[in-house]
């Protein structure tokens, strides 16, 4: 298996021309797949939405596996390869793959591609949340697809490219977005509704990553973590007085942890407060294919579902 190596590097290799043979390589392995559009996302969730839209008629690769935190990553000489054939690129935009070491816009660079040319962000048309940490309230909080109204958002903009880029199948992309659409509509209804019998004072969200804000306000509910978004910084003795402090100040009988974190910092939040871990939630990725939430409707409704739930336990 490769082993990852730094962008930088990348960079070199392509100067030396050994990434461009790596590419071609490549293509020729692939060439019977040559009549598809080919896409690359950053993440798992983008990469589902993309084959809901583009069915048989693209080929999709991921960038960061599921299980695996975006906000930094380092890219793999697949990687680099992938993005360089790639006729279009999507990635999430608000800060998640561009903050931080930057990695993607440093992978676009060495692949050539050009923003709203070959690489697009999906989370164009939403309005943005931002951070509430004291100095980063003017950056963008990234997780704008845990609210299904901007997921639906995402995947307008996704088909409204596949259909640019590929007008042989533009009618059977919009077929496909208007059934997919309809379906992430119905849920986004639902879960409207879906926390009105739960009193104000249980309603209070704990997580490890202040991922959820975009979901809280979607439907009803508060969000409360121990870091903001991930970062080096996780789990110091400021921010669990801080999320231990809320706590307090609620009903709450229930906690969360997501599955692309360690859990490490919220089993000492359940052990300092008594409170169980009632499930895993999913946050920057898909569960891994085969398994409940590996789609991001299914994700999303694991999600609904199990927060429910755990703040009705008793």
């Amino acid at each position: 298996m490769l082993k990852k190596i730094s962008i930088v590097l990348l960079i070199v290799l392509v100067a030396g021309g050994s990434i461009v043979a790596f590419v071609k390589n490549r293509h020729e392995q692939t060439n019977a797949k040559s009549d598809e559009l080919r896409v690359v996302t950053t993440n798992s969730i983008l990469e589902d939405m993309v084959e809901q839209v583009g069915g048989k008629d693209v080929d999709v690769y991921s960038i960061v596996k599921r299980g695996t935190d975006p906000h930094e990553y380092d890219p793999t000489t697949n990687d680099i390869a992938a993005a360089t054939e790639a006729d279009v690129l999507f990635h999430n935009g608000l800060n998640l793959e561009t903050g931080g070491s930057g990695w993607f816009n440093k992978l676009t660079k060495t692949a050539n591609k050009r923003d709203n040319k070959e690489v697009f962000a999906a989370s164009k048309n939403v309005k943005p949340m931002y951070l509430t940490e004291s100095g980063k309230e003017n950056e963008t909080d990234p997780h704008a697809w845990l609210d299904l109204n901007n997921g639906v958002k995402y995947v307008k903009l996704i088909s409204q490219v596949l259909q640019e880029k590929d007008p042989r199948h533009a009618e059977a992309y919009q077929k496909r977005t208007d059934t997919y659409v309809k379906k992430l509509q119905a849920l986004h209804t639902e879960a409207q509704h879906k926390f009105a019998d739960i009193p104000a004072s249980q309603r209070l969200l704990v997580t490890s990553e202040g991922a959820f804000k975009y979901f809280s306000k979607a439907y009803g509910i508060t969000p409360a973590f121990i870091w903001e978004i991930n970062t080096e910084a996780q789990g110091t003795p400021e921010q669990m007085k801080q999320v231990l402090a809320k706590i307090d100040n609620s009903d709450v009988k229930s906690l969360f942890v997501e599955s692309s974190v360690s859990p490490k910092s919220m089993k000492q939040v359940s052990k300092e407060t008594n409170l169980p871990i009632y499930s895993k939630i999913y946050t920057d990725s898909l569960a891994k294919k085969g398994t409940k939430g590996d789609t991001y409707y299914d994700m999303v409704k694991w999600n609904i579902d199990k927060i429910h739930d755990g703040m009705l336990a008793k």
